[in-house]
């Protein structure tokens, strides 16, 4: 049996270049001419091999470990020193049996045996010819076998193909040889001296870095063109494995040279430092330490801090880790641990600034007025969580810039809107890449102050559950008294007390906000502004406001109080003044336009002025549609954005009693119309209606503005007294509004939104509104102004409505003539 050498590999040109001289292992061409001549032996003895293949021509060293094999080897070179090499299929099988080995081998010849110093025996072979073993004849001592011829010498190929293909064999080892640094490059001389192309494919075939499965398939091909095409193909996968590794073992020492480049630099730089006094590293660490002397923080923060500090010291400046552990220790020390500032009692000074900066909003500055009240007899009162909601315009965000100059404390805001992340407000841990607290603790950090006026803008508009988490659920720790005093930031890893921030929630609707987070703050609502209101409104403040921004002086332009009114009633459609605003700015544009040119101008605008550079105003809507024809009711409607007025026309034709419904109508509102007629039908003789006119009859419900989606009950009763005006030919009185949600037994129920209404009728110049009775309870927090000029007809059931609704009976109602 044969064992390979120690590196258990098949040897590459290194180890045949290392053999002594006198074993050189080319063949010259009289060499080659007599090997082909020699005869084969009929009887052979067998050697086989594991993991090597042996090729014609190539001298090779093998050591011999079995005592079958030692016995063979010392045999035949005392005899004839001729024997036959097979390679075993299998190279774990320890004795193999004839049908494990290959079917062809090469015959050698031993040159001469080596007793190494641990006990083997090295045995240097060299191949003779191919051979194909017939049978084994005898198995002991040995292997004993009947050597068959395998092929015939032909002639070489003489074509430029095959002289080109031994040509880049040749290339390509040579190129080998130069980028592998094992090979010596003795090897390139012996690729060049060989002449003979059969003993080049087999001596580069005997040195591929390939399986000897792979080597045996080369063995056994007999055409030489095809077995030095193959040979070509394994050289250039090989070569194409050493560019890889060699690319790879560049970069790898390119990035080991500047690793160590950088770290020279370094201590030199530590070195020069040193010697000027001290390094920048440990100026940052006693700027820290003399920031954490000056704060006021707990003992369980100070002992982080200290703890942190420690490591920070003991780290390497250039560690990856240094950079984390000094943005974390810098938070710490810049955030305002136990830092309040003095809030201003005074309570008539309170007022004053919140009357200065906003009108009306009574209930707000009376809430807050309260709160300081008690704040003034009890110091250590949490901060009240307000959530003020109302339609756009109407100075939510203001007004807490308006509450923190008022109490003396700093204004944080911070914009919710479209809020989709948790760690927005808890902040990352501080072992990811590029980690920061939450914008809670980043903005507290920004003011310097542990009790600032905090605007949490838009709350209505976070975005809830999702895949990162959800952001209402932090803001419940955020906005709850019992738990915000140790609010927990991922970022901080410490508790955070939030409890004397005032913080101070804006929203539009009170739909989208989770109803947990909803119980947690005190609810002031907010309606939309009469036009009076909004009057004042531009003089005290939209109008100085915009003068100041657009850089001219009050007494450049004069806007009157009719001017004002027209852009109100006749350009704007809003509860708030953001469109009233933008108004005043283009007129005030149009008069800086002429003082900028020098140009002459009339100081006081008129009507003239205001169709020139606004337009021709749209009027109020709620003109456009009369109730001079039986069918058509308005009713007064709530959106996130305030009070509308509501219009309902109903349409009637010879049919076969179909009700239609148009108008960007939601399900609610169309159950509301299929409720009302059917109530009509089942009570149409009190309404003075003929029962059959229903079945020949078809109804079309339309409300205008059909890009508009609506739905809601409240349109109840306005549906119910327009079907009642069409049935019966009875026009509905003018100037009368209505709104309300019915029953199929014929009683009113209670809606909301009732001051944003009465605001919509009072700008529609309604002059009569009809409510169910329930809605009374809503009218004691409805200042006298916002009724002045109203009159109001409460009603519990639907009969009612008609008697107070429609006019008396002069058109022939539908049933006893002609339906129109």
């Amino acid at each position: 049996m044969i064992n390979q050498n120690k590196r258990a590999d098949i040897l590459d040109l290194s180890d045949m270049i290392d053999s002594e001289a006198e074993y050189i292992p080319l063949l010259s061409a009289e060499d080659e001419q007599m090997m082909n001549a020699e005869e084969l032996p009929e009887d052979l003895a067998i050697l086989p091999l594991r993991n090597a293949v042996l090729f014609p021509g190539v001298v090779f060293p093998i050591t011999v470990g079995r005592d079958k094999s030692i016995k063979l080897v010392k045999e035949a070179y005392r005899k004839e020193k001729v024997i036959g090499v097979i390679a075993q299929r299998d190279p774990n099988i320890e004795d193999p049996t004839a049908a494990d080995l290959h079917e062809v081998g090469t015959v050698a010849q031993i040159l001469k045996t080596l007793q190494m110093p641990d006990g083997n025996t090295t045995v240097i072979i060299q191949g003779k010819k191919r051979f194909r073993l017939l049978e084994i004849t005898r198995e002991e001592p040995y292997f004993r076998g009947k050597a068959g011829v395998f092929d015939k010498t032909d002639a070489l190929p003489n074509d430029p193909g095959f002289q080109a293909l031994i040509q880049s064999i040749k290339d390509i080892a040579i190129q080998i040889i130069e980028k592998s640094p094992h090979i010596p490059s003795e090897a390139t001389f012996a690729i060049n001296n060989i002449e003979s192309p059969v003993f080049l494919v087999n001596f580069v075939s005997s040195n591929l870095n390939i399986t000897a499965t792979e080597k045996q398939q080369l063995l056994e091909i007999t055409d030489v063109q095809e077995r030095a095409g193959k040979v070509l193909s394994h050289l250039s996968k090989e070569m194409q494995m050493l560019d890889l590794k060699n690319q790879i073992q560049s970069k790898v020492k390119t990035d080991l040279d500047k690793q160590q480049r950088d770290y020279f630099l370094n201590q030199q730089l530590k070195t020069i430092q040193e010697e000027l006094g001290g390094s920048p590293n440990e100026t940052e660490i006693k700027v820290l330490k003399e920031k954490a002397s000056l704060k006021k923080w707990d003992k369980e923060v100070q002992a982080v801090f200290e703890k942190e500090l420690v490591k920070l010291q003991r780290m390497h400046p250039q560690a990856a880790e240094y950079g984390v552990q000094f943005n974390y220790l810098e938070h710490l020390v810049e955030l305002p641990w136990n830092e309040f500032t003095r809030d201003n009692f005074d309570l008539q000074n309170a007022q004053k600034v919140l009357d200065q900066d906003h009108y009306g909003l009574e209930k707000v500055k009376e809430r807050i007025i309260e709160h300081l009240a008690v704040y003034k007899l009890k110091q250590d009162l949490k901060a009240p969580i307000l959530c003020l909601v109302g339609p756009p315009g109407v100075g939510k965000t203001s007004l807490g810039k308006s509450i923190a100059r008022a109490v003396g404390r700093k204004y944080i805001r911070m914009s919710l809107g479209g809020l989709r992340d948790e760690a927005e407000l808890r902040g990352h841990r501080k072992t990811y890449i590029g980690a920061m607290p939450g914008r809670v603790i980043q903005n507290l950090k920004k003011a310097k102050s542990s009790n600032p006026v905090f605007v949490l803008d838009e709350i209505d508009k976070v975005i809830g559950n999702n895949i990162n988490g959800d952001p209402q659920a932090a803001l419940l720790e955020i906005l709850d008294p019992e738990q915000n005093n140790k609010f927990h930031d991922n970022f901080l890893e410490i508790d955070y007390d939030l409890s004397r921030i005032m913080f101070i929630a804006t929203a539009n609707s009170l739909s989208t906000i989770h109803p947990a987070l909803r119980d947690r703050m005190e609810i002031i609502e907010l309606s939309g502004y009469l036009i009076e209101e909004k009057l004042e409104i531009a003089r005290k403040h939209l109008i100085p406001k915009q003068i100041a921004e657009h850089g001219m002086k009050p007494a450049d332009i004069t806007l009157p109080k009719k001017i004002v009114e027209k852009i109100i009633e006749d350009y704007t459609r809003e509860a708030g003044v953001r469109s009233l605003e933008r108004n005043i700015a283009r007129l005030i544009r149009n008069r800086a336009r002429f003082i900028a040119m020098d140009q002459q101008y009339d100081k006081k605008l008129s009507i003239n002025d205001l169709e020139a550079v606004l337009g021709v105003g749209s009027g109020n809507q709620g003109i456009e549609i009369t109730h001079e024809v039986p069918g058509v009711v308005t009713g007064l409607a709530w959106t996130p954005v305030g009070g509308e007025l509501l219009f309902i026309e109903v349409s009637l034709s010879q049919g076969k009693g179909e009700l239609k419904l148009t108008g960007n109508l939601g399900d609610v509102m169309k159950e509301s119309a299929s409720l009302a007629y059917a109530y009509i039908r089942a009570h149409a003789g009190e309404l003075g209606i003929q029962p059959d006119v229903f079945d020949k009859t078809n109804v079309h419900i339309h409300v205008p503005e059909g890009a508009t989606p609506k739905d809601g009950p409240s349109a109840g009763i306005t549906l119910f007294t327009a079907l009642v005006s069409a049935f019966t030919g009875r026009k509905v009185k003018p100037a009368i509004a209505m709104t309300g949600e019915i029953t199929l037994r014929g009683k009113v129920l209670p809606v909301g939104g009732i001051k944003e209404k009465i605001l919509a009728a009072k700008r529609g110049k309604i002059t009569q509104i009809i409510l169910s009775k329930e809605n009374k309870r809503d009218f004691h927090d409805i200042k006298e102004d916002y009724i002045k000029g109203v009159d109001f007809h409460f009603v519990s059931n639907m009969m009612e409505v008609v008697q107070l609704a429609l006019e008396p009976a002069k058109a022939r109602p539908v049933g006893e003539g002609k339906i129109s």
